[in-house]
């Protein structure tokens, strides 16, 4: 063993002498859930914390250790946690009567919001997950457009069965894909010059599951101009980066596309998705006109999810509110890269705004892992939580005594790693 595993090696046994209940509570969920887990996401070797409440901008595990939660659940948890404007919503829909059977002024006063904030959506639909928001778009597109190629891009994460990752590929959607390069025009020029023709392309303006890559505005500029030439249905997923503004990234880059994918903290920390575009596509979902799409679940009008989106909207997330957060992001990121040189500490954070991921830049790809994990272990023991795969979403929550926190932690953790990162870097 190298010094690097030595060193992973010791933080992990650290991390279950500090955390023998979350290991006894994964022991218990393995007899009921699959290896203890419901979600993919959230498993990581030895086990992963058991949380069991939070308020603020901070979390508490069952073995009594508090965080600040940097992680901001996977950027769905913008608002921090607790929320009495959010929780008031909830109880207040509740009271009213839940699963009303019916239209209800609740999904209709959520439209109309999402519609103003967008100008790429003349109609909204909503569903219960980012990943049905975006398998409802790919199927308008194709019926709209009589065509079954759908371009998306490696690395790429649209859902649970629409993920592009090497590996997590495997439970895919049955669509006819093309996989291309991600931010390579040339790619995307050759894949529309050969036949047959394209009836979507699906994008992220940042990849998040991906690394927090960022897609160039030529790039994303490029798709936009050859779609329109083809009648191709271009769709921005912005189920993440729908919080870098008013309108989303679509409005900082000053480019509208066809269809746009929402999610996550548009339901007010409730299960939530939506899928709207321009009123020719979306009102193939008219049930009033013959032969009209079926698009049915039972929770996609739930008031619950209704109500507290429209309070999120309402209360949060306002366009001040929304380019102080992105700016905030933004030191943030620049801070970490700095600390990362001046500490000659082989990681490097990407991102946009409030969202980022650290990465290891080691040559070879075990020692990157180890040199993350590594990080984010020796973090974690300081009091700060975020991804084992590096991701990093500041909330709304988080203020600059958090930030500085975080800085100072950040600063210990690789004093303790440089001397075994050195050697290997």
């Amino acid at each position: 063993m190298t010094k690097l595993d030595d060193a992973l090696a010791a933080a992990i046994g650290r991390y279950r002498q500090a955390h023998p209940r979350s290991e006894a509570a994964l022991t218990r969920a393995r007899a009921v859930l699959p290896g203890g887990n419901t979600r993919s996401s959230l498993w990581n070797a030895p086990f992963p914390l058991c949380v069991v409440g939070g308020h603020g901008c901070r979390i508490r595990d069952v073995d009594e250790h508090e965080y600040i939660d940097s992680l901001g659940e996977f950027t769905a948890g913008i608002f921090g946690h607790s929320s009495p404007v959010l929780a008031a919503a909830v109880a207040d829909a509740h009271a009213r009567g839940i699963n009303l059977s019916s239209h209800t002024p609740y999904e209709v006063a959520l439209a109309e919001r999402l519609v103003e904030r967008f100008p790429s959506i003349d109609r909204v639909r909503f569903a219960n997950s980012g990943t049905e928001a975006n398998l409802m778009a790919i199927n308008a597109a194709r019926l709209a457009t009589g065509r079954e190629r759908v371009i998306v891009f490696e690395n790429g994460y649209h859902g649970g069965v629409a993920t592009f990752i090497p590996g997590a590929d495997r439970v895919n959607a049955p669509y006819a894909f093309d996989v291309l390069p991600f931010d390579d025009i040339d790619a995307a020029v050759v894949a529309f010059a050969k036949g047959p023709e394209v009836a979507a392309v699906l994008v992220e303006p940042m990849q998040g599951a991906g690394g927090c890559r960022v897609a160039s505005p030529a790039f994303l500029q490029s798709l936009r101009d050859l779609t329109r030439k083809s009648g191709t249905v271009l769709i921005f997923d912005e189920i993440q980066t729908a919080r870098m503004a008013f309108g989303g990234l679509q409005e900082r880059l000053g480019i509208v596309p066809d269809m746009t994918t929402l999610g996550k903290f548009f339901g007010g920390g409730m299960a939530f998705g939506a899928f709207g575009g321009k009123a020719e596509i979306m009102d193939l979902f008219d049930p009033s006109r013959p032969g009209a799409l079926p698009h049915a679940g039972t929770f996609n009008n739930n008031s619950l999810t209704m109500a507290a989106g429209i309070a999120a909207i309402d209360h949060y997330l306002s366009a001040d509110t929304l380019n102080a957060l992105f700016d905030r992001g933004e030191a943030f990121r620049n801070r970490l890269n700095a600390a990362f040189i001046a500490n000659a500490a082989p990681f490097e954070a990407t991102g946009i705004g409030s969202i980022l991921n650290i990465h290891a830049c080691l040559d070879a790809p075990q020692d990157a892992v180890a040199a993350r994990r590594l990080l984010q272990f020796e973090v974690l023991a300081e009091g700060c939580y975020f991804a084992p795969r590096g991701l990093i979403a500041l909330s709304l929550a988080i203020t600059e005594a958090e930030i500085e926190t975080f800085f100072a932690a950040l600063d210990r953790a690789l004093g303790r790693l440089m001397p075994v990162l050195s050697e290997v870097h």
